[in-house]
C-alpha cells in the first residue's frame, strides 16, 4: 500500500539543489523515513538521477552500527563519492542517532556538489535544535501524521467509515496496517506511552514524571480549550502535589511542544493587531494518540473535529492563531461595555488571511447567528469560513460568510476558496 504524501514531496522537490541541509522532522512514526527514502528516492529517479549517485543510509539498523561514530560515517560518504564533477544526493535517516552529527553535515555542506537529507525524531533532534546546529544551512521539512484525504485514499471502506476510523485512531500510518480495535488502540498506547513520553523524559531529564502525566491528562481533556500554567498549577497543589509551580508547568508543556505532541495555538486580537499572552490553546498532533492517553472515553466530535480542523490547516502550510475580537456593546442599561469574541482559526499565508469557525452543527437560526457574530465583527475583507459537520453543498450567505461541509473540507485541498 503506498500513500503518495504529495504535499511533503513537492515540498522537496521545490528545496532540491537549494544548497541547504534538508532535515525532516515531525512525530515519531509520522511516515519521515518512507517520505525521504522510498517517495523522494523514486522521484529522483523518474527525473534521470543516477541510482549510483543517490546515497542512502539508515542509521537506525544493525548493519549500520559502525556509522554512528562520525568519522567513520564521513569516512563511508566520502568513499561513495567517486566522480567530484557529477551530482550526489546524501540521505540519512535518524542523523541524531550520530554523535556530533552537525559537524559532519556542516562539514559535506562546504561540497557544492552534494545535496543532503536527513530525518531526526527522537529525543536528541527536535524542531528547536535545528535553529542552532547548523548555523542557517538547515532548510526543515515538518512532516505530520496523515491527512484525512491521505488516510481515506487508502482506507478500504467508504468516506463515512473512514472518517469514524480517523478521528478514532489519528493518521499515524501503520493505523491503517492494523485490523482489529484492540490492536488499534494498542498499538497508540504502547507508542506514547514507550516511546514518546520516555524521548521527552529522557531528553530533559525529567524527575517528577508524576507530574508530566497529569499534564498530559489535562491538556488531552481540555482539547481546544483556553489552558492557563498558573490554573493548572493552582489545582496541582490543591491535590497534593506541593511546590508546582506555574513555571514548571508551562516548562513541560513546552518540552511536548518541542517534541511534536501537541501544538500551540496563540490567541491574536484581531482588530488590535497583536498579539495576546497566556491563555493559550492547545491541540495534539495527532487526535489517536490524544483519545489513546484517555483510554478513548473522551469521545467528544465536537473537540476532535476542531483539533483536526487545526492540524489540516497546519499541514496545508498555514500559520494558525485564536482569533479575539473586541468590540463594545450596550448593556440592558444603557451603559457601555466591552465584549470579547473568539474565532476559531485566523488563518495566513503570505497575503492570504481566512477566518475559520469549527461549527458542529447548525439546526437553529440563533446557533448560525451565535457562530457568525465574530466573524461579522471583524469589519474586513479577508474570507469568513463556517465548517459544519453536515454533507452540504458549499454556498455563501447574506453576509457573505462561506459555509462548507466538513468532507468538503478535508478532501479538496483548495476548500478554503471554494
Amino acid at each position: 500500500m503506498e500513500i503518495k504524501r504529495e504535499t511533503y514531496l513537492n515540498r522537496l522537490i521545490e528545496r532540491k539543489d537549494n544548497g541547504q541541509i534538508k532535515v525532516i522532522t515531525g512525530i515519531r512514526r509520522s511516515g519521515k523515513s518512507y517520505l525521504l527514502f522510498e517517495l523522494y528516492y523514486s522521484y529522483l529517479i523518474s527525473v534521470g538521477v543516477n541510482p549510483n549517485n543517490i546515497i542512502r543510509i539508515a542509521l537506525d539498523i544493525e548493519e549500520n552500527e559502525e556509522l554512528l561514530e562520525r568519522k567513520k560515517l564521513n569516512e563511508v560518504i566520502k568513499s561513495k563519492i567517486t566522480e567530484s564533477n557529477s551530482k550526489y544526493y546524501i540521505m540519512l535517516d535518524e542523523i541524531q542517532l550520530v554523535e556530533g552529527f552537525e559537524k559532519v553535515l556542516n562539514s559535506l555542506n562546504r561540497n557544492s556538489n552534494l545535496d543532503i537529507y536527513v530525518t531526526g525524531s527522537n529525543s536528541k533532534f527536535l524542531s528547536s535544535d535545528i535553529l542552532t546546529e547548523f548555523r542557517g544551512r538547515g532548510d526543515e521539512i515538518r512532516v505530520y501524521p496523515l491527512s484525512f484525504l491521505e488516510y481515506s485514499s487508502a482506507f478500504q471502506g467508504d468516506v463515512d467509515e473512514a472518517w469514524k476510523e480517523y478521528y478514532t485512531y489519528g493518521g499515524l500510518p501503520l493505523i491503517l496496517n492494523l485490523k482489529s480495535d484492540y490492536a488499534k488502540s494498542k498499538y497508540l498506547k504502547d507508542l506514547f506511552e514507550n516511546t514518546y513520553i520516555k524521548d521527552v523524559i529522557d531528553r530533559n531529564n525529567i524527575q517528577r514524571d508524576t507530574v508530566l502525566d497529569a499534564i498530559i491528562d489535562i491538556l488531552a481533556s481540555s482539547t481546544g480549550s483556553l489552558t492557563n500554567p498558573l490554573n493548572i498549577a493552582n489545582t496541582f497543589n490543591s491535590k497534593g502535589h506541593k511546590n508546582t509551580t506555574d513555571k514548571t508547568i508551562n516548562l513541560y508543556i513546552n518540552y511536548l511542544h518541542d517534541a511534536f505532541l501537541i501544538e500551540k495555538a496563540i490567541r491574536y486580537d484581531v482588530k488590535g493587531k497583536k498579539y495576546i499572552g497566556s491563555p493559550y490553546k492547545y491541540y495534539f498532533t495527532d487526535i489517536g494518540l490524544r483519545n489513546a492517553r484517555l483510554n478513548f472515553r473522551q469521545q467528544d466530535e465536537n473537540h476532535i473535529m476542531e483539533n483536526l480542523i487545526y492540524n489540516e490547516l497546519l499541514i496545508r502550510g498555514y500559520n494558525v492563531d485564536v482569533g479575539v475580537v473586541e468590540v463594545v456593546e450596550k448593556d440592558k442599561n444603557h451603559q457601555s461595555i466591552k465584549k470579547k469574541y473568539e474565532i476559531d482559526f485566523v488563518c495566513n499565508m503570505q497575503s492570504k488571511r481566512y477566518y475559520i469557525q469549527s461549527a458542529f452543527d447548525m439546526p437553529t437560526k440563533e446557533k448560525i447567528e451565535q457562530e457568525q457574530l465574530s466573524l461579522k465583527y471583524t469589519n474586513d475583507s479577508f474570507k469568513k469560513i463556517i465548517i459544519v459537520k453536515d454533507k452540504i453543498k458549499p454556498w455563501h450567505n447574506e453576509n457573505g460568510i462561506l459555509i462548507i461541509g466538513l468532507m468538503d473540507f478535508f478532501l479538496n485541498h483548495n476548500s478554503l476558496d471554494f
